[in-house]
């Protein structure tokens, strides 16, 4: 009995373990993916996160996979963000400006090569977590349009555009020191999206199913 008794409370605290180990991979890995790119070595990503490679390994058999919780923890995290940020904001226009900035501050953008590199586009717990951010920014601009604080003739596929080219550092630039820059320049952007709009744009809207059509996998910006 007291060897059985012994055993039970230690496996939740073994999985707690578990759990832990897992985020604190999935955390190491975004900060490597950003600071190096999709092919930093996996033994940097261990030692980042204060594990052996083994247990990483344990974890994730490989790197596709280590991308795949790396995307999908990121999302879910912007989507969540995003959404208390919709329902807390005065206006639709400072939802989307809050949850722009945000996004910046996750270095999305850094994470877009991966999509079409180690991701498959039609894997549903992605679309899942898109469709849940895409929710949350489609309703922002339908409110914005309906408030008068969003000029009509911007779409969320434009802010996605120009928020991933603002976003990405110039060649030698490091990422962290350019961060400064891309809060400036976004809001900049931001400022040219209120209504009401002084100048005619060429074109339509983006929206974010025209950037799907062309092939463009869509989150928010950064890198």
């Amino acid at each position: 009995m007291v060897g059985r008794t012994a055993v039970k409370p230690g496996t939740p605290r073994l999985r707690a373990d578990a759990t832990r180990n897992r985020e604190r991979i999935v955390a190491a890995a975004q900060e490597a993916f950003v600071e190096f790119g999709a092919d930093v070595p996996l033994d940097e990503i261990a030692r980042r996160a204060g594990i052996g490679n083994a247990t990483l390994y344990r974890h994730f058999p490989d790197r596709r996979e280590l991308a795949r919780s790396v995307v999908l923890s990121v999302i879910g995290t912007i989507a969540t963000e995003a959404e208390a940020i919709a329902a807390a904001a005065p206006d639709a226009f400072t939802a989307l400006e809050e949850i722009v900035h945000g996004a910046v501050e996750w270095k999305v953008g850094a994470l877009c090569p991966m999509f079409s590199e180690w991701m498959d586009v039609e894997d549903p717990e992605l679309l899942v977590a898109r469709n849940r951010l895409d929710n949350v920014v489609e309703g922002v601009f339908a409110a914005g349009y309906a408030d008068g604080t969003l000029r009509d003739d911007v779409g969320p596929g434009d802010v996605m555009i120009l928020a991933s080219q603002i976003a990405r550092p110039l060649p030698g630039v490091d990422p962290i020191h350019h961060l400064p820059f891309v809060h400036r320049h976004i809001q900049l952007v931001l400022d040219g999206l209120r209504a009401p709009k002084r100048s005619v744009l060429p074109g339509h809207a983006a929206t974010l199913q025209d950037l799907r059509d062309r092939g463009v996998v869509v989150t928010d910006p950064q890198h």
